[in-house]
């Protein structure tokens, strides 16, 4: 009864998203106060509709109702209740659930916290919104339904994909989407501005506060699939260009450049167009994630579905409002004033820059990615576009990308001084310049460019501290100043130093895993050693366990430094009950300077075991810059002047002038 519940919720739902669509619309065009404020109650309504249904399906789960045909595929009695919580939303069903569930948040979020916001454009905001909603809640119950019932039910089910049976992984898919569902509202935004034909500082004001709550949770969510990809698939690496990781990157970088772009609108009235033209293509590129995850067309390790019924669906989704969001802008386009003016050498100049070499290298990505599915389709011809293309395309892109990144705050709005920029970046090149050398006295064998990186790196974070030291005026006032000045800081300022920093160390951290990685297979019996980087770790033994649904095969190694034990590494291999698969459980020794990583691989004729070990310089500063990243964006969020929305001069935004 609780599914039929749920699955009554849902329908609901949907009819009070179309509601949400048509009233609050012919409200905003007929002027009506009464019919744009159905929005707000609708927004909150639809979201309780939808998290009912969500708790039921969830409910199922934790029951193991296999009566229910989604549970009886991805669940099973015997798996931890976390990873039956963590079911939900590990298969296709369940996840476009949660698509929905979130889509719905962000709606009644704008319903409850944009009171700010014009009743007029707030109406067509939800408006647009709940068309969204309506399509894939349309998509979710006519080829996706969660709630479908088998009769008779099985006795078990058929259990998760075990890799996916990890804690990064229960958390990593909530993350993700509410990064990939998040751009919809600056989506929504433009969408309704251009119906409104009102472009101005303001509206950058109200998108950016959403935009960077999305980039945020896009940030950590495709930081977490990066750690899981490393210490559970048993590669020894953080990323490897799979195209399912590929179609959450090019949504990160579009978002990157909306929120860079949304602030040079803001300051200066500059970028108009440009910016709602980012807030388009960065949640059509989220929707273009969501095809690729959910159609078959591309194979991958994190793939939903390989259904070609659903990838027509959803590429019909993304066509709608792709193909619709930038024919309207062509529409508009001509009756938007480009905004103010600005010289090349300025701040506005450096994030044009920014802008123009982030959405290039989205562009790489996306022709990396679609060109194998193109080909095919073309001539039959199956091909495989791996990490040589996107390092050999991608990284020289961020080059220039990561140059400028510490200038550009040293230069003045509208005109700038570029050589006064390079005297306070003095200690920045200082600082790279010493950590050039260090590297290649450390590392004098090669390869030749990988000290040039990380110098590159140390830069960018040195950068960032010579931005703050400028804003507070370090060593030029007494302390007493500088602790006001520093007090006095905005949020925002500070959000954006954590930021800079943490891609620093993000840098840093790839280049050194990258270029100085150090690898050995072999196999070994008990009592043999293997010499990984100064650790000599030696093979102690091998034993059978039984997990919660699963039994394992751990490998014993003793690890020592200098003639002293400092860690035991237990690797394993996996086999579990349902489905019957198996799977590898990395042994890691952490530290700061690198991880030592090994994995155990089948048994040798010889009787002795296969072994990878693998030495990752630094590999920690990855995601340890993300989490950095991360932070510096909420710190930014928690300022009030984001929060409370445009000051109250912008609050009458200029009509852009029609032809």
């Amino acid at each position: 009864m609780i599914v039929e519940f749920g699955h009554f919720a849902l329908i609901l739902a949907l009819l009070v998203a179309v509601a949400q669509v048509v009233v609050p619309a012919i409200g905003a065009h007929l002027k009506d106060e009464r019919m744009m404020r159905v929005a707000d109650p609708a927004a909150v309504s639809q979201l309780f509709l939808i998290a009912i249904a969500f708790c039921a399906l969830t409910h199922a789960y934790v029951t193991s109702d296999f009566s229910v045909l989604n549970v009886a595929e991805n669940s099973h009695s015997t798996k931890p209740l976390i990873y039956k919580l963590a079911g939900v939303w590990g298969n296709h069903e369940g996840s476009m659930l949660l698509w929905v569930l979130i889509l719905a948040l962000f709606g009644a979020a704008v319903a409850l916290f944009g009171n700010n916001l014009p009743l007029t454009l707030k109406a067509r905001v939800l408006s647009v919104q709940a068309s969204i909603a309506v399509a894939f809640l349309l998509f979710s119950l006519l080829t996706s339904n969660p709630f479908t019932r088998l009769d008779p039910a099985p006795p078990d089910g058929r259990g998760l994909n075990p890799i996916l049976q990890d804690p990064a992984l229960a958390f990593h898919p909530p993350f993700l989407y509410m990064g990939y569902v998040g751009f919809s509202i600056a989506f929504s935004f433009a969408i309704a501005a251009l119906i409104e034909g009102r472009i101005d500082a303001a509206w950058a004001r109200w998108v950016r506060p959403w935009t960077l709550a999305a980039w945020m949770f896009l940030t950590i969510g495709i930081a977490m699939g990066s750690w899981w990809a490393y210490y559970e698939l048993g590669w020894g690496g953080w990323w490897f260009w799979d195209p399912v990781e590929n179609a959450s990157f090019m949504p990160w970088l579009a978002g990157t450049a909306l929120l860079h772009s949304a602030l040079v609108m803001e300051k200066r009235e500059a970028l108009k167009i440009w910016t709602v033209l980012l807030a388009i293509l960065t949640f059509s590129l989220s929707l273009m994630g969501t095809f690729i995850v959910r159609s078959g067309v591309l194979t991958s390790v994190h793939s939903f579905a390989v259904d070609p019924a659903r990838g027509v669906f959803i590429l019909a989704i993304l066509i709608l409002f792709t193909g619709g969001g930038l024919a309207l802008f062509a529409l508009r386009s001509k009756d938007m004033q480009a905004g103010g003016l600005f010289q090349p050498i300025s701040r506005e100049g450096s994030l044009v820059l920014n802008n123009l070499l982030l959405v290039t290298g989205a562009a790489t990505v996306l022709v990396g990615t679609l060109y194998p599915m193109a080909l095919e389709g073309l001539t039959g011809e199956k091909i495989s576009v791996g990490p040589p293309f996107f390092n050999m395309t991608f990284g020289p892109l961020m080059i220039p990308l990561l140059v400028a990144l510490p200038i550009g705050p040293m230069l003045a709005w509208k005109r700038g001084d570029f050589a006064g920029a390079m005297q306070r970046l003095a200690f920045a090149f200082g600082a790279a310049l010493v950590a050039l050398v260090a590297v290649f006295a450390a590392e004098y064998r090669g390869p030749w460019l990988a000290p040039f990186g990380v110098a590159l790196g140390v830069y960018v974070m040195a950068g960032a501290v010579v931005e703050w030291a400028n804003r507070v005026k370090f060593g030029s006032a007494k302390s007493d100043e500088i602790i006001r000045r520093a007090r006095n800081l905005p949020r925002s300022a500070y959000g954006t130093f954590f930021a800079h920093f943490g891609i620093g160390m993000l840098v840093v951290g790839i280049v050194a895993t990258s270029a100085y990685r150090e690898e050995h297979i072999q196999a070994m019996k008990p009592g043999d050693q293997i010499t990984v980087n100064g650790y000599n770790v030696t093979f102690v033994g091998l034993e059978q366990a039984r997990g919660p649904n699963y039994v394992e095969d751990i490998a014993d190694f003793n690890v020592k430094r200098g003639g002293e034990t400092v860690a035991r590494l237990t690797p394993s291999k996996r086999l579990y009950d349902a489905p019957p698969q198996t799977t590898t459980e990395s042994g890691i020794l952490a530290a700061w300077r690198g991880d030592l990583y090994l994995v155990i691989g089948d048994a040798q004729p010889n009787g002795g075991y296969a072994v990878r070990a693998y030495f990752n310089p630094l590999v920690r500063f990855i995601w340890l810059g993300a989490l950095i990243m991360f932070i510096g964006g909420g710190i930014s969020l928690s300022d009030r002047r984001l929060r409370v929305g445009a000051p109250s001069r912008s609050r009458q935004p200029v009509a852009v002038p029609a032809e």
